[in-house]
């Protein structure tokens, strides 16, 4: 209806407009503040009763849709009218094709999550789930399947995201989330960086009502949790790091929010603490003592909403977090790291962000700017001045360790962003065009122990008088000798490695985003958004002599939204999204580069022998990055050179170095289809089914410009060996020295065996239909979430450190991807059976992961068909296996394909209770969650790290599957919470 004057009120920020609908019966308005919450109704007239909707809520950098349906009052006139259902679908999106959902502050609150982490919640968003990651610290979701470290993370639309590997950089407590919402598939030409999904949190602001809250939350641990008997597994901490028994978690904080100036100025404050109380237990000779540890996790937050005038407003943002990660020696069930060697984890960083918006008739413009440092030292030890000392028994078994970690790395990031945005209404076209700069600076501190890192063998007599002793948890190497009653020199060190290089070094990345979008309605039920975004991204550019860069990502966006009726969309969109250039790809193409004669030497024959281009500038491709030594023979004990004093150009050859790509990196390039139905059941019921496709380009990947000829042991090879008593499998193998003997360009002294380098030529794909059904609560005592995904995600590559299994062979590597899932069914349900008590039980269930075989490193010869060792898991030689930390980097059982098994499905279950009373003007709650109530143990789908993950198997398909970790057993968390 054209001409009805639509009413928009905020009462929490004094915010109060109106404007008369179109031609098409629409009204809009741009540049709101997410801070309160929105009414918008028509008042009743003669023609009409009023229509209301009321608690809208917005989230940053979206737009929402609100439909008023108008009722026309009787024509004669009645005692008294009921007008039932007058609040009119609110949620069916009527604007965009975004493929999105979204967790009110709301369904946090009811929610059962571990730690006040929001990231805990995020599996309860389709087409997201738990994650396999590739380091302790890796996020602990995946959206579409995809690599978790190749999303965006947003608060308030602008960046939050850890350059360096990826993952966020604040770690976003439930306290200051109002919304987040997940985009998985065809979002607006204003998102760039990634062609996987974002997650964009808005934050909670003042208004002019007080508000604020005080918790007490705690994770007693035992007696109370649940085990699986002996062989309980190690469970993961809020940073992602391995615990168990012993365990405990103690939480504090507190919010307050309200006006400074009323109907002007207003303020959100939110400080939050953790403190984790861990036990390890250090189990070495003379010694057996359990170690106590701490974990301390402080994050803090202040926002400022100001209005100006009525065409200005300003918000200032801070997030500052203080995260230390104790590594204190000792292990989960029992370790030989002494304290001397102890370390802490530190993860540190601030944003301060300032956005300016100016609201005309039709003109929205946006101006925003934030910084951001952030350091990451993964392992400041307690001694820095010491070496490291691994001490051996008699039989070459590791019984010690004492003095240094053993590494370095220590990385500092410093950010600016500054995004421009512009939109203007003109009719039925609503234009928007903005610039996103994105300056990253980056400095690392990395490699091996500068004081240098010894391996000692024990005789027999030193062991026997080691292991008899009373040692203190702080022996140091320099106490060793002592404790052990002889001379250092009488020590014998088999093995000496020192750093040569203990340097910062790194380089900046630029990022430059330039978008325009017409989101254009030529009727009043069809809404067409047209995009095009075009991405720059210094990193492609790859060598140092910066001739190239990857400047077409030019990327077109199309969505379409078709209405059926008031309550029913149709909508489906295609798009093509640029991920940014990791940046540890060239930090690594750094820090294990090497400027040696000899390895310039391998260079240049192998750019001879067309391995490399024709043009390629070997001084533009080598770097002197870390360097590690090892002295032959090992010097006497504590006397090895260091850094300062060893030779400087050393003629040992490496097992690896890498080189930048003369080529330069194209960004990754996804192309995302979707389609897609909404309806509105009632007031309060919306379903949803999407379906959604991609097809990515360009994805990392390490080639090995110096692999060895290809190689391959075959079924019918196994089977031979098998029948034939007189041969054991390791005569299957090829040996180091024959695979060396192989390699295009010989290994040389200065030089390298392997020479890798990192190529963006890999490739992905995902298939998936989701089913959507949400319930909010309105005047029922129920509410609940169901989601239902049947999906498939296949690729040739995993990770920036994905190799070939043999002779970059990469076609040879397709197969489902190490969080590729089939079904994941996610139901949150919440009854209110009085006011004062809330029931919550949020259900997980997801098909098992995808496992990759490997072949047994045991002792050759032959058992049962799962027992066949091979001596070695690098069957080929080529000296590329590394622990299976990552899928495609080790060689897998003759004849099994890539990811070729499935681990058991995953069933959790979690509960919680809530019961408020009224105190003063406010209320207390009490609160009671069990995460895994059934104490199922899940061998698959929970948030892993791969080095520990089930996903590594021994044995040919269809083997049994070794426990090598499980999801947590039943876990209790209680809280007490003042609010008001």
């Amino acid at each position: 209806m054209s001409g009805a004057v639509v009413h928009l009120v905020n009462e929490g920020i004094g915010f109060e407009s109106n404007r008369r609908t179109d031609d098409q019966g629409t009204a809009q308005w741009g540049g709101l503040s997410t801070a309160g919450a929105y009414s918008v109704f028509i008042e009743e007239n003669d023609q009409f009763y009023e229509a209301r909707v009321s608690d809208v809520e917005l989230r940053a950098d979206a737009t929402r849709s609100v439909t008023l349906v108008l009722r026309p009052v009787a024509a004669y006139e009645l005692d008294e009218v009921v007008v039932e259902g007058g609040r009119s679908v609110a949620d069916v999106n009527r604007v965009n094709a975004e493929v999105s959902s979204s967790l009110s502050a709301a369904t946090l609150e009811d929610l059962p999550v571990e730690g006040r982490n929001f990231t805990q919640s995020l599996y309860r968003l389709p087409n997201v789930t738990p994650s396999t990651g590739f380091f302790a610290e890796a996020p602990n979701v995946t959206i579409n399947g995809t690599n978790g470290l190749y999303t965006q993370y947003l608060i308030d639309g602008m960046d939050n995201n850890e350059q360096f590997l990826g993952g966020p950089q604040f770690d976003v407590p439930t306290g200051i989330v109002k919304d987040v919402t997940v985009l998985t598939s065809t979002y607006s030409a204003e998102y760039g960086r990634t062609g996987n999904g974002i997650f964009n949190v808005t934050t909670k602001s003042g208004s002019n009502q007080w508000t604020g809250e005080a918790f007490y939350l705690t994770r007693p641990g035992q007696p109370l949790d649940g085990e699986f008997g002996a062989d309980t597994p190690t469970q993961r901490d809020l940073s992602g790091n391995t615990v168990k028994s012993g365990f405990q978690r103690q939480q504090g904080g507190f919010a307050l929010g309200g006006p400074i100036v009323e109907d002007q100025t207003f303020f959100h404050v939110n400080v939050e603490h953790t403190t984790d109380f861990k036990d390890n237990r250090l189990d070495a000779p003379g010694v057996r003592q359990t170690i106590d540890g701490r974990n301390h996790l402080t994050y803090a937050s202040a926002r400022v909403d100001h209005r100006w005038n009525d065409r200005w407003r300003s918000t200032a943002r801070l997030n500052a977090n203080r995260v230390q990660i104790e590594n204190q020696g000792g292990g989960l069930t029992g370790g030989v790291t002494f304290a001397s060697a102890a370390s802490t984890e530190e993860r540190d960083g601030v944003h301060a962000a300032l956005q300016n918006t100016y609201v005309g008739d039709k003109l929205v413009y946006e101006s925003n700017f934030q910084y951001s440092w952030f350091n990451w030292d993964a392992g400041n030890p307690r001694n820095p001045s010491s070496p490291q000392v691994d001490v051996e028994g008699p039989g070459g078994t590791l019984r010690a360790r004492l003095g240094h970690p053993g590494f370095t790395f220590d990385s500092v990031e410093n950010t600016f962003q500054l995004q421009q945005k512009v939109s203007y209404s003109l009719g039925d076209h609503n234009l928007k065009a903005g610039a996103d700069l994105l300056l990253s600076d980056h400095s690392l501190a990395g490699g091996g122990n500068p004081n240098g890192n010894y391996t000692v063998q024990l005789t027999q007599s030193q062991f026997d008088r080691f292991r008899s002793a009373n040692l203190d948890p702080s022996l140091t190497p320099a106490e060793l000798h002592g404790a052990l009653g002889v001379d250092a020199q009488a020590l014998d060190v088999t093995r000496y490695r020192v750093e040569l290089r203990p340097s910062s070094f790194g380089t900046r990345q630029d990022l430059i985003g330039l978008y325009v979008e017409d989101e254009f309605s030529p009727l009043s039920d069809l809404t067409i958004t047209a995009g095009l975004r075009w991405d720059y991204d210094s990193l492609s550019e790859a060598t140092l002599g910066r001739e190239h860069g990857d400047w077409n990502n030019i990327a077109p966006r199309l969505g379409l939204n078709y209405s059926l009726d008031e309550r029913t969309t149709l909508r489906g969109g295609y798009g093509i999204f640029y991920d940014k250039i990791v940046y540890s790809v060239v930090s690594d193409a750094l820090q294990v580069n090497t400027n040696t004669d000899g390895f310039r030497a391998q260079i240049a024959e192998l750019v001879d022998q067309g391995r490399l281009p024709s043009g390629t500038n070997v001084e533009e491709v080598t770097f002197n990055g870390n360097r590690t030594l090892g002295a032959t023979p090992p010097p006497d004990y504590l006397e090895g050179p260091t850094a300062s004093t060893v030779e400087a150009t050393p003629t040992d050859v490496l097992s690896q170095a890498q080189i930048l790509n003369p080529n330069g990196y194209e960004n990754p390039e996804t192309h995302q289809f979707s389609l897609g139905v909404q309806r509105q059941f009632g007031d309060d019921l919306l379903a949803y089914v999407d379906l959604t496709h991609t097809r990515t380009y360009n994805l990392y990947r390490i080639r090995d410009l110096n692999a060895p000829a290809p190689f391959e042991i075959t079924e019918d090879d196994l089977e031979d060996v098998l029948n034939d008593p007189e041969r054991d499998p390791s005569d299957l193998v090829r040996s180091v020295a024959e695979a060396n003997e192989a390699r295009p360009v010989a290994p040389r002294p200065g030089g390298a065996r392997r020479i890798t380098m990192t190529e963006t030529k890999g490739e992905a794909r995902y298939w998936a239909a989701n089913v959507n059904l949400v319930k909010d609560r309105a005047d029922d005592l129920y509410s609940y979430r169901v989601s239902y995904t049947l999906s498939s995600r296949r690729n040739n590559t995993d990770d920036i450190n994905f190799r070939a299994e043999d002779a970059n062979d990469f076609e040879d590597e397709w197969g489902p991807s190490v969080n590729d899932r089939r079904h994941v069914i996610s139901a949150v349900g919440t009854v209110y059976p009085t006011d004062r008590l809330r029931v919550t039980l949020a259900s997980l269930l997801q098909s098992g992961q995808p496992i990759n075989r490997v072949p047994n490193a045991c002792d050759p010869g032959k058992g049962s068909e799962g027992e066949i060792c091979f001596g070695t898991r690098d069957l080929n030689g080529d000296g590329t296996y590394r622990g299976g930390q990552y899928v495609g980097d080790s060689d897998r059982f003759p004849g099994a394909e890539r990811n070729t098994d499935r681990l058991p499905w995953s069933t959790r279950f979690d509960l919680s209770l809530q019961y408020g009373w009224s105190i003063g003007a406010g209320r207390v709650v009490a609160r009671a969650d069990v995460f895994n109530v059934l104490n199922t143990k899940n061998l698959s789908g929970f948030a892993n790290n791969a080095t520990q993950s089930n996903q590594i198997q021994v044995g040919p398909p269809g083997a049994d599957i070794e426990e090598k970790n499980a999801g947590p057993p039943r876990q209790f968390q209680f809280g007490l919470r003042y609010e008001f």
